[in-house]
């Protein structure tokens, strides 16, 4: 049994906040975007490791900016609306064929974190996070959408990721003070986001991206490595068996 050290200092934690995209769900968004890219570039060129370090968590047009800059193409920023236009369009026909699955450890986390009677809120840059998650249920048969309290998904905010502003969105609905919040985060976007606003950022590494994730102030590759014993005193501490 391996333990890792709590933060610390540790942070007086009492809420969460979710990012969705890679910690909920198993999207489509990463093979939309590789999909939509024919037509403006080869659609191979897009890696997952482009996803994940330069798209995910960002706002559509943003995305759609960095990924064709990332594959090469010289016109990016006059091509970026069309681009995410495209993936949008793939993105819902993926939705409507049901390419989206959610993560287990997830949904047994977020009732866990609900029987400490923690407020939960679920920030998302996505237009599509709440269509995504409304026929979801956790493993009690609650649906997953009743389980937050706050739910900015979709708001339209000044400043993407890694700007924090849509985190800081969810802590003010919550009635909570940032210091207080744990963001969940699979993108490194995300994790500056949250950081930045003063939070503490838990890192989900379910691709093999633990480098990507280094800032964040505990990095595990499944939500069911946290210890909630531990998380109910305030401190951000796993335990992998």
């Amino acid at each position: 049994m391996t333990v890792h050290a709590p933060l610390k200092p540790p942070r007086p934690l009492a809420t969460v906040i979710f990012d969705v995209d890679g910690v909920i769900l198993r999207s489509p968004h990463e093979q939309a975007w590789r999909e939509a890219l024919d037509g403006f570039a080869d659609p191979k060129r897009f890696t997952t490791e482009i996803y994940q370090a330069e798209v995910a968590g960002k706002p559509r047009l943003d995305g759609a900016r960095a990924a064709l800059k990332a594959v090469g193409v010289t016109d990016a920023d006059k091509q970026a609306k069309a681009y995410a236009e495209h993936k949008q369009a793939r993105l819902e026909a993926l939705i409507h064929a049901g390419a989206v699955k959610p993560f287990p450890d997830a949904l047994r986390f977020i009732e866990a974190i609900a029987a400490l009677g923690w407020p939960i809120a679920v920030a998302s840059a996505s237009k599509n996070a709440n269509d995504m998650m409304r026929p979801l249920k956790l493993p009690s048969g609650t649906p997953l959408l009743k389980a937050f309290a706050a739910n900015v998904c979709g708001l339209d905010v000044r400043r993407g990721k890694p700007d924090p502003e849509i985190f800081l969105a969810a802590a003010h609905a919550l009635g909570a003070a940032p210091q207080t919040c744990l963001v969940v985060e699979d993108a490194p976007a995300g994790v500056k986001a949250a950081l930045a606003g003063g939070m503490a950022a838990l890192g989900v590494a379910r691709l093999h991206d633990k480098a990507l994730l280094h800032k964040a102030d505990l990095v595990v590759t499944s939500l069911d490595e946290i210890d909630i014993d531990a998380l109910a005193a305030g401190q951000l501490l796993a335990v992998a068996v």
